[in-house]
Parts: structure tokens; sequence; C-alpha cells
């Protein structure tokens, strides 16, 4: 079953290669497959794009070409959060019609494996995740994806329906780091997953809020988002112990009892571990290189643990419902937004730390 609506644009992606290019051009399923609702497979649905946020690893990946183990040996659609609207359906799908506004949870498991089968999906050993490396991303007009992974957002906008992936590695974070009310949290880093999981401890009631950043410009905005909130300026060069030292005294004397690490810096790494109290849990949602030096044994002696995160699973339905009944509002986070045909400035826009870019929208024919 294909949509009513006018569809008269072709699709286009947003590519990049080993050589680190980044172009427009165009991309698959085709404008005719798409009028006509074919081409689908069981279980799959073509959804127009309405809005994508661009996120760090899509910027790595343009500019490193690799995160780890995962590396751009091709040409490469990017991007992985996003939002839109059903164009077509295949008959095997019954709950969604064309029409249904949804976001994108971006990866495709095959339900067998042992993280599968225990409902820890994300760990799945033949996921595809789209956007990484060699599976083509969401930076197109049209996407054909198992209805499955496409959530309901009813009347949420695009944006805020894009925004449910960083929002899915926050709760990702919060949930298996077991922050709550009360406790004293040391965020590190005031980029977008800082940022968003600031929002998500406001909410769970951490007092106090360290936030830490490089930046004047991010932990300025991570202020004026949270007015409780208390920022700390890492200064280069500053030893991992002297930085603990400051933002102890910034809490109040208050050691941290969780420190949520999301700049996956071997610096912010240490001096999260120089921080928090004995017993307590340096948990990294940062993503940094492939090996780095930790204070190995002030883990051991004050019996910190530290632990990883890798993406997320089961978040969506519970990111919607925080977003809908404004718990979170991560509408301030939209610094800039772009048309896709000028996602080229849109990434060089994400790119510039000089823009004070939070988070860059790419969006496609939103009045459709």
């Amino acid at each position: 079953m294909s949509s009513t609506t006018t569809i008269t644009k072709s699709n286009v992606g947003v590519y990049t290669n080993p050589a680190h290019d980044l172009w427009i051009a165009e991309s698959k399923p085709t404008l005719e497959e798409v009028k006509k609702g074919e081409g689908l497979k069981e279980g799959e649905v073509t959804i127009g794009i309405k809005s994508t946020g661009i996120c760090g690893s899509d910027v790595h990946f343009w500019h490193a070409g690799r995160i780890g183990p995962m590396i751009v040996e091709d040409t490469h659609i990017l991007g992985h959060e996003s939002a839109g609207v059903i164009l077509a359906v295949h008959p095997s799908v019954t709950h969604l019609k064309p029409g249904d506004r949804v976001a994108v949870e971006p990866n495709i498991i095959c339900g067998q494996c042992e993280p599968c089968l225990t409902g820890r999906y994300n760990g799945c050993v033949k996921v595809e995740f789209l956007s990484t490396p060699p599976f083509y991303g969401l930076l197109r007009r049209y996407v054909n994806h198992p209805a499955v992974w496409c959530h309901k957002i009813g009347n949420m906008s695009f944006e805020d329906g894009s925004m449910l992936e960083p929002l899915s590695v926050a709760l990702a974070g919060m949930e298996r780091s077991g922050v709550k009310l009360g406790d004293p949290v040391l965020i590190c880093g005031a980029g977008p997953i800082g940022l968003v999981t600031l929002l998500c401890c406001k909410a769970a009631g951490a007092e106090p809020i360290v936030i830490t950043d490089i930046d004047d410009g991010r932990l300025n905005f991570a202020k004026e988002l949270v007015p409780r909130a208390r920022t700390y300026k890492v200064e280069r060069g500053v030893t991992a112990e002297k930085a603990a030292e400051d933002i102890i005294g910034v809490a109040g004397g208050v050691r941290p009892s969780i420190a949520l690490e999301c700049t996956g810096v071997e610096s912010s790494i240490a001096s999260a571990v120089w921080s928090v109290k004995f017993g307590g849990k340096v948990f990294v949602i940062g993503v940094g290189k492939s090996e780095i030096n930790i204070p190995f044994m002030r883990l051991s002696t004050q019996e910190i643990d530290l632990q990883f995160q890798y993406r997320y699973c089961n978040t969506w339905p519970r990111a919607i419902r925080l977003v809908q009944s404004g718990v979170i509002d991560m509408k301030k986070l939209v610094t800039h937004r772009f048309d896709i045909e000028d996602a080229i400035k849109a990434f060089e826009t994400a790119a510039d730390p000089r823009t004070g870019a939070i988070k860059v929208q790419i969006q496609s024919e939103l009045d459709i």
C-alpha cells in the first residue's frame, strides 16, 4: 500500500568515502519505486525522512574515516538520527499505514543470538546499524526500513522525533549507571549527548550536578539549559587529580556518586575516576581511542566501578513518553537547520566549533 501524497523529488543521500569527500548524490529506493510502493521486503515500510540530526560520529566517519574497528572502506551514506512519515507499507505490515509519523530506530538485528534473545539487542553479533560502515545511513529523502523499528510519534514534531536517538543514548546511560533522586552526579562533556544527559539528570532529581567542558560557550549553554547545574571549565595541562579537586570544590565539597563520561577522552575519564567517591561509579558513554591509560590503582583502592555503554536498547517507547509529556524538552539543543540540498554546509557547520553549533538538523520537505 502506498501513499496518496504527491511525491515528486528524486531520492538523494549524503555520502562520504575513504578519501574523506562529502557530497550529495542520487540514492535508493528510486523515486519510481517510492511512488509505486515497489521493492519492499516482507515487514518493511518506506519512510519519507523529514528531519535528521548530525551526530558526532557522522562527522568522525567523514573526517577520520573510522571509529575504532568501524571503517569507511567504500562509498558510504551517513545519518542515523531521523524521523519522518510513512509513505508505503508491505502488505505484511498491519500496525503502520501511509501518513503515520514515526521515529526511526536505526538498527536491524538477527533476533537469534544471545544478546537478542536476552533483550540486549544492542549487542547483536550481526547487527546492521545504519550509518555504521558498511550499512548505509538515513540521510536520504526516502528509506526502506523494517516496520518493527519505526516508532509512532503522533503529533510530535519531526525534529523532536529525530532527537529521540540521542535521548536514547542518554536514557541507556541513566538506566545502567543507576542515577537516583538526590545523587551527586558529574557529567563530563557538554556536547549534545552530555547536554541531553544533563536534562535527564535534572529530571531524575540528581543534586548537585556538575558538568565539565573545555569550551566556555558550551558551559554557558549548559547553564542556560539547566540553571541549577554547576559548570567547570577544563583547562589544558591541568592534571586529572587537580581537575578532580576543582570539580569537588564546584560541587560544594561533595564527591560525585556517579560520573557520566560523555567524551571518551583519556584525560576526562581519568579526572572522573579521581573525582568519584569510594564505591562510586564512572560510566563511560563517549567513544574514544582503541586503547587508553587509566588510573588503575585509584579504581582498585577506592572500589570504583568502571562501566561502559554501547548504543542502546528498548529505549524508544520511554523516550517518546518523556518528550510527549514535556518531562524532557530538547528543542533548545537544535541550533542550526539546513535543507538536505545544503547538507555540505550543514556538516561544515557541525564540524566547526566556532559556529557554536550544538545539534545541526538536516530537513526535507517538511510541508508534505
